[in-house]
């Protein structure tokens, strides 16, 4: 019997590929959202750097999806001295584990929230302002 699917030819997203659905992803945020997040940057990687995962205690790099790296805006003063741009990292490989896992979301849906989430974070917005964002995104 015949495969449907020719699997050596099939591969798991690569980074660049995780660039192009994030970048899809931030393009359905709405505008007003977008536009207060400065020149905040969004970097895919496949893992948490060691360093990161021992200062938040995370023993294993698949239980760290995303993670916003910089001073909120919440905590942000015009007196701050300037320095390296406010981040958001999306993890591929812990994404992936996370989407094979869970079988009832699209990748693009779940690199949304985890995007959604740590641009959150960006604001110091609550888990529920998170989750009221998220859910006016268009998908």
């Amino acid at each position: 019997m015949a495969s449907k699917t020719d699997w050596k030819n099939v591969a798991a997203p690569t980074l660049a590929d995780f660039e192009i659905i994030a970048a899809a992803a931030w393009e359905r945020i709405q505008p007003e959202f977008r536009e207060v997040c400065g020149d905040l940057v969004i970097r895919i990687e496949d893992f948490g750097l060691d360093e990161v995962l021992d200062e938040l205690g995370i023993e294993s790099p698949f239980d760290l999806m995303g993670l916003y790296q910089g001073v909120s805006l919440d905590k942000k003063s015009v007196l701050d001295v300037p320095r390296e741009p406010d981040m958001v990292f999306l993890y591929r490989r812990a994404i992936l584990d996370y989407w094979t896992e869970s079988g009832e979301e699209t990748l693009g849906e779940i690199i949304t929230h985890v995007l959604v989430h740590e641009i959150g974070h960006h604001f110091g917005f609550s888990d529920a302002d998170m989750e009221e964002i998220e859910s006016e995104v268009t998908h």
